[in-house]
């Protein structure tokens, strides 16, 4: 192997972790410095040897529990504060990433910016924050976080004092102690209340005011005001599929909550906005529309009677504050001292935002047109409407069949629906959408479960009514195997009065059913469902006219049942078999894509991941769900945030618009291949997984999956069912505790034998240099393999009680680890990982002797608490080490 170049520290990490190291002792005691430094000091001395891992750390066996804890606590706050060190020298950011970039690169293949700019008249980028439970930090210390980044920024700008007076350094100091001295671990498990919070903090604080910004500096680049096309989703309090607490109160919840953080953005932008804008009729032109809204708005302050604009602010505030009223049920902070009717749409609000916007465009030379403030309100307005973020709505498909079955059977229409075959079940569902007529009589006693779904979605036809049909425009099936699958959403929305059919027979709904594959048998068969959908009158009748269908496409759960090789390529034959299916019924064609933090989940670069999507199936639309660790990571700030939103924009317009095209006869030999290495690596996945006996007991026992459910991250449950089946295990917990016993077996298991099986080499090699898929499916995976630790895993193995049974299966995942990591290098032609990425192997080296003694120690406290030892500080050890861990690798869940 190659030798690896020096490590040049990031001086922001020099900075903090001195700082770091003063509060450690200051706080925890000169003894606790100086057996911290002790560690670190060996721990980085063994790294720059050749066995990191190997053997047991001895400077670990002084510590007792009560240092254990602060050791790791110390730990943990170095990485996190490398994390922002990092984030801010921009490791984060990409080449080619930003919109600019984007638009002198198409430039370059002959595509104007009118084009783009025309291209995106109909584009929809959509990042959806879901409320997987894979971030383990408390939001009070990631708020500690974002303000030493504030205090950072002022320091880069060579600020010497806060604007409170205080010094910058100080300041910093103090918040780092105050991160020392916060509890890292939550007390309780989140209610989905929590999580609703938790991100209506990063929509109010972020978004709100990120994309705003994006915008006007993205209408600048293309020379026009381009359509809000990039907005914002959510799942939480509508995701149902396997959290039994999500109901109707959860919906109205967010979409309160959401009210409140827009609406209350909207009233600070106006009181901002009607301090600055004192023109006096005396010395300027003022339209009659302003001077109508004026008149309209009950202000008769004789201080304003010549400040039209002033009064017609007013009046517009007022106007929202009573929308405020009426959608959240409270006072604004801020209450206006006027009458105002409540706005009944966003559009209403917009209209008299622009009104004055137009009219200061008109005075003078343009100077107070509506780039500013104004500006950037109405792009508000247009972007978040009054509900912040459009809620999907998810459940699993069998409920909807229980459901279905037993509104049926009550109205005398099928007495067994669940025994039906599917054609007869179309038949049925077909004929019962072709009318108005619901199943459900109004005093009509239900089971609890459809009773609850029945509230929700009555709840969300009130939440439509009262916030618009852009506020919730998704329901996602989880497991959707089969077209009734959406005829039965359908139906149950017809129970709640969102499907209605006029006297022609044609049919209106504001949600759109989207079926989410899942499964590798389920993306496989995903072709022929749409066309099987595409082809029922009620579907077809629905989008008539060109309509746009989502299909949703999951990395998670056909990683867990295939492995990273095959999932990612079934994703990619999934996506392309997609494309004619939608052209040929005349659809428009939308992916959501379900990706999680880790490489096993989807993880990985998004600009590479868009970028690399079958030609033909962007077309200017997707959708990407974004959760856990990785909102933190991406949308801490609103500088993380623009990074991260430009990266997904800029992405999607090179997939939509840019030359990747691969020649004929390469993509059908880069594609025979591809599916080679697939089927090789499926079965050496499967063979382990699913085909060796007791590989559950393994899994179990060699990884802190137990432990880990204690943690209290999220209000859903680690598994579907109760046991110690693989195939009930959701795939969060799954890859989570593969990456904290450092195995990562999720993002790279089967693909070396794969790779060494393939005759060709030549071939990988072309395909790695050559082919946009391929060589981001390796960067992700080598990746994984740079994070991962076999010394360290054969500790993990060593937790096994059956200690041949433990050497045996170890033995096969270090073997494959070995040809895999051998086969990636051969396939890129480097020597060692991610040498043609410098800056992320510079940072996974940096913090590497930071996580091996928290393996180390997580390993020693994981023996004593199930030998039985009941001292709660081995649990909260355990649970400070798994928060501590997750927090340096970053993208583990």
């Amino acid at each position: 192997m190659a030798d690896l170049p020096p490590i040049s520290q990031n001086p922001d990490i020099r900075f903090l972790g001195r700082i770091l190291g003063d509060v450690i002792r200051a706080y925890g005691g000169e003894a606790l410095y100086d057996q911290t430094e002790a560690i670190r000091r060996a721990s980085v001395e063994r790294h720059r040897g050749a066995t990191p891992g190997a053997a047991a750390v001895p400077e670990l066996d002084a510590l007792d529990l009560d240092g254990t804890l602060d050791f790791v606590r110390g730990f943990m706050l170095f990485s996190l504060l490398a994390n922002l060190a990092e984030d801010r020298q921009g490791v984060a950011r990409e080449r080619g990433a930003s919109v600019a970039e984007a638009l002198t690169a198409l430039e370059a293949q002959g595509v104007g910016r009118a084009s783009v700019a025309e291209m995106l008249e109909s584009a929809a980028i959509v990042p959806v924050l879901t409320a997987h439970p894979t971030e383990v930090r408390r939001k009070s210390v990631i708020d500690h976080k974002n303000r030493i980044a504030a205090l950072m920024r002022l320091r880069d700008a060579g600020a010497a004092v806060t604007p409170e007076g205080d010094d910058v350094e100080d300041a910093i100091r103090r918040q780092v102690a105050l991160l020392w001295q916060t509890r890292p671990l939550r007390e309780r498990r989140l209610f989905v209340a929590d999580e609703i919070d938790n991100a209506r903090a990063y929509m109010r604080d972020v978004f709100l005011p990120a994309l705003p910004l994006l915008y006007a500096r993205w209408d600048k680049q293309l020379g026009r005001r381009v359509p809000s096309f990039l907005t914002l989703g959510s799942w939480i309090g509508g995701d149902r599929d396997g959290n039994p607490y999500v109901d109707a109160a959860t919906m109205r919840l967010a979409f309160r909550g959401g009210a409140e953080a827009a609406l209350g953005h909207y009233l600070d932008m106006l009181h901002a906005l009607g301090a600055e804008l004192s023109l006096s009729s005396k010395y300027s032109d003022v339209p009659e529309a302003v001077l109508k809204l004026a008149e309209a708005s009950g202000d008769d302050a004789p201080s304003r009677g010549d400040e039209p604009y002033r009064r017609a602010i007013s009046g517009v505030y007022a106007r929202l504050a009573a929308t405020y009223r009426k959608l959240t049920g409270e006072t604004p902070s801020r209450p206006s001292a006027l009458a105002g009717e409540p706005y009944c749409t966003p559009a209403e609000l917009r209209a008299d935002l622009a009104t004055l916007a137009n009219a200061l465009a008109a005075d003078g030379d343009g100077a107070l047109a509506s780039g500013g403030a104004l500006g950037r309100l109405i792009r508000a307005v247009e972007t978040f409407g009054f509900h912040l973020a459009a809620l999907d709505m998810r459940q699993d498909s069998g409920v909807h069949e229980r459901v279905v079955g037993e509104l049926l059977a009550q109205a005398g229409v099928a007495p067994d629906y669940a025994a039906l075959e599917e054609q007869r079940r179309v038949d049925l569902l077909v004929a019962e959408l072709a009318h108005n007529r619901p199943l459900a009589a109004a005093n009509a006693g239900h089971s609890e479960e459809t009773a609850k779904e029945l509230a929700i979605l009555r709840t969300a036809a009130e939440m439509l009514k009262a916030y618009g049909p852009s506020a919730m425009d998704n329901y996602v099936i989880s497991h959707g195997e089969t077209a009734s699958d959406m005829l039965e959403v359908y139906l149950l929305l017809k129970e709640a009065g969102l499907w209605h059919v006029d006297e022609g027979g044609t049919p209106s709904c504001p949600l759109r059913a989207v079926p989410l594959f899942e499964t590798v048998a389920d993306l496989e068969n995903a072709p022929d469902v749409m066309r099987t959908a595409f082809r029922l009158p009620p579907i077809e009748r629905l989008l008539a006219g060109g309509g746009v269908q989502e299909v949703m496409i999951g990395y998670s759960d056909s990683n867990k049942d295939g492995g990273y090789l095959t999932s990612t390529w079934q994703l990619n034959l999934a996506s392309r078999a997609l494309a004619p299916v939608f052209e040929e019924a005349g659809h428009g064609m939308r992916l959501f894509h379900g990706r999680g933090g880790a490489v096993g989940r989807g993880g990985g670069s998004a600009f590479d991941a868009i970028r690399a999507q079958p030609r033909g199936t962007v077309q200017g639309r997707i959708r990407i769900t974004e959760q856990g660790e990785v909102i933190a990571a991406k949308y801490g700030t609103v500088d993380n945030a623009a990074v991260a939103l430009e990266a997904m924009v800029s992405a999607t317009m090179l997939a939509t618009m840019g030359d990747r095209s691969v020649a004929m006869d390469d993509r059908a030999r880069y594609s025979d291949a591809m599916q080679t290495l697939s089927d090789s690596a499926f079965e050496t996945y499967r063979a382990l997984v699913y085909g060796t006996d007791d590989f559950a007991d393994f899994f179990f026992q060699a990884t802190p999956i137990a432990e880990i459910s204690t943690l209290k991250i999220g209000s859903r449950p680690a598994s579907r069912k109760k046991g110690q089946r693989i195939e009930d295990l959701r795939a969060i917990p799954w890859v989570f505790s593969w990456a904290q016993a450092r195995v990562m077996l999720p993002g790279w298991y089967g693909v070396g034998s794969a790779l060494e099986a393939f005759e060709d080499k030549a071939l990988l090699r072309e395909m790695a240099a050559q082919w946009p898929f391929f060589r981001a499916m390796l960067a992700n995976m080598e990746q994984v393999l740079a994070k991962s630790d076999m010394a360290l895993a054969r500790r993990y193995a060593g937790l096994v009680e059956d200690r041949d049974f433990a050497e045996t299966i170890f033995g096969r995942i270090e073997s494959e680890w070995r040809r895999t990591h051998d086969g990636l290098l051969e396939a890129k032609g480097e020597s060692y990982l991610l040498e043609s990425n410098p800056s992320l192997l510079e940072s996974i080296r940096l913090r590497l002797p930071y996580i091996e003694p928290l393996n180390q120690l997580q390993i020693e406290l994981m023996k004593r608490h199930r030998a039985g030892e009941d001292d709660p500080r081995i649990s909260e050890g355990i649970q400070l080490t798994i928060n501590a861990i997750a927090t340096a690798l970053r993208n583990s869940g």
